[in-house]
């Protein structure tokens, strides 16, 4: 018996897969070999643009989690806080693909990159607002149940507001450990001075690599040696 394969979905593309994926538009996102200075111009567009993906599905999970914390539902929140997390990891693991370009072939394709910047990226802004507003939403909880944040500290794994601050504080230290994974190939391939130094771009990544969207999650595992 033969199975009819032809598209019934609308848009462009030979197959239902190459339409609903849009492969056409996605593929055609890169800069065509005409247009490149630099062969590795591929590389480096894959790399950040799957990233932007990545965060806008971080964001969006994000916005899910927060969502559902804001109706007590603390479990369902932390499985799409568990999502978001992963994501970064993912963008984490493929700045590994830049160990592939070399200082001279960075500098070499800089003047197609104009003066873009990391810091301009759209996901990452919406992720650091998504982020705001799931702190937000966790407080309100933590008020209404009287409970304090700095007292949270896990001691009962089967606690769901537990095991949800628990995972606010895996999505800090993960996106922290993208954040310094950023810098360093910031220092390997960008041409960049080491933190500290006068007008250096690499100053605003290792600041940023402190910081914590939930400060208050971390000083309660401080607070439990401070009387040592």
């Amino acid at each position: 018996m033969k199975h009819d394969h032809s598209p019934v979905l609308p848009g462009q593309g030979a197959t239902d897969y190459a339409r609903y994926m849009r492969i056409d538009a996605l593929l055609g996102l890169q800069r065509s070999p005409d247009e490149v200075i630099h062969r590795d111009e591929l590389l480096f567009q894959v790399v950040h643009q799957s990233t932007e993906l990545w965060l806008k599905l971080a964001a969006a999970e994000l916005a899910e989690a927060t969502a559902q914390v804001a109706a007590g539902r603390l479990a369902a929140a932390e499985a799409f806080l568990v999502r978001a997390t992963l994501a970064v990891r993912l963008i984490t693991d493929q700045l590994e693909m830049l160990r592939y370009l070399s200082p001279v072939d960075f500098q070499a394709m800089q003047p197609a990159l104009g003066n873009g910047s990391g810091a301009e990226s759209p996901g990452w802004r919406e992720v650091q607002g998504a982020s705001r507003k799931l702190g937000r939403a966790f407080d309100e909880q933590l008020a209404t149940r009287g409970i304090a944040a700095t007292a949270l500290c896990p001691t009962d794994a089967s606690d769901p507001l537990h095991r949800l601050a628990e995972a606010m504080v895996e999505w800090d230290e993960r996106v922290s450990v993208w954040r310094v994974r950023h810098y360093q190939v910031a220092l390997r391939i960008g041409g960049h001075r080491p933190a500290g130094s006068p007008g250096s771009a690499a100053n605003m990544l290792a600041k940023l690599a402190g910081h914590r969207f939930f400060p208050e999650l971390w000083q309660a595992r401080t607070s439990l040696t401070a009387d040592e």
